[in-house]
């Protein structure tokens, strides 16, 4: 008898009543000639998304764990928390908005079984994301083609698969400061993507907030990459030649014209421009030394307050 693939879907939850239930029901019955997991991290929800998960998990004991964190740690964080509990040979990373549709996770889990990729990428024809959401996406993939060296041709989405061998090098992570996409790029190169549909949001509203977005650049800028504090030294050195001749300019005008009158105006530009590119270098070397002195606080990535981990079948006689 042929074994059954074990496969684990790793669902962050934020503000999910709406959805999460339909969505695991969905999963289960067209999954259901797999050896599925389902592992529901609820990252702080404000409204009843713990209740519904814990309802949930009473429903398909065998097939679905439960975690609650004991406050908002963001999708990352979150996401890192399931995968610390995840146990399939893949693993399925998905939202909990149901613009993914449960279909779609068969090609992810087809295309790996066909393939030796380490992780699998999702890309859409036109996603169904807002106007804000879209942009911040292509500002955050312009960034990373940059900092991460990314291949300019994927798309990090947020639905993905990754195989069992990249899902435990990732969780060594110990930094309380992670981006899953990062540490992705920093493993491996054995990449795949396959195009998939995207629906609209059923209920509610995205979570994916201008806050957010700059949390995770500044965890990509300074966690990932030291190219920031190499542009601070070009931004220097490119200021400093800069005054340098704006001296010299200077001294030579006030030869030729004795009775040239000071000129205000440009030394306060002069100034401000300087002192503007200062603080920028002073703050940016600040944020990467105050996350070490957090790392080595040993700041927790995220703390699980309940638990309801899925029961163990019992064996046949």
């Amino acid at each position: 008898m042929r074994q059954k693939i074990n496969v684990s879907i790793v669902i962050p939850v934020y503000n999910g009543a709406a959805t999460i239930g339909r969505l695991v029901d969905n999963l289960i019955e067209k999954l259901n000639h797999f050896e599925l997991e389902i592992v529901l991290v609820n990252d702080h929800s404000r409204d009843n998304s713990e209740d519904v998960c814990i309802a949930i998990q009473n429903k398909y004991p065998y097939r679905v764990s439960f975690y609650s964190l004991a406050k908002n740690v963001g999708e990352h964080n979150a996401v890192l928390a399931g995968l610390n509990h995840a146990t399939g040979d893949y693993i399925v990373i998905m939202d909990d908005d149901f613009q993914n549709p449960p279909s779609e996770v068969i090609k992810l889990i087809s295309t790996a079984m066909h393939s030796d990729y380490d992780v699998i990428y999702t890309y859409y024809d036109k996603k169904k994301h807002t106007n804000f959401r879209n942009l911040g996406s292509w500002f955050n993939d312009k960034i990373a083609n940059i900092m991460l060296k990314k291949p300019k041709d994927l798309y990090l989405s947020s639905f993905k698969l990754l195989n069992k061998f990249l899902a435990s090098e990732i969780i060594k992570y110990k930094s309380p400061f992670p981006y899953i996409d990062g540490l992705i790029l920093q493993i491996t190169d054995n990449i795949g993507k396959i195009k998939v549909e995207h629906h609209k949001r059923e209920a509610g509203r995205s979570n994916y907030t201008i806050k957010k977005l700059i949390s995770l650049w500044i965890n990509m800028f300074t966690n990932f990459s030291i190219i920031p504090l190499r542009v601070s030294i070009v931004l220097g050195f490119i200021f400093s030649i800069y005054g340098l001749i704006y001296g010299i300019i200077i001294i030579i005008e006030r030869i030729l014209n004795p009775d040239m009158a000071p000129g205000l105006a440009s030394l306060i530009v002069t100034v401000s421009i300087l002192a503007g590119v200062q603080l920028i270098a002073i703050g940016m070397i600040g944020e990467y030394v105050g996350r070490i002195f957090i790392s080595q606080n040993k700041k927790p990535q995220y703390t699980i307050k309940r638990q309801y981990p899925k029961k163990i079948k019992p064996r046949k006689k």
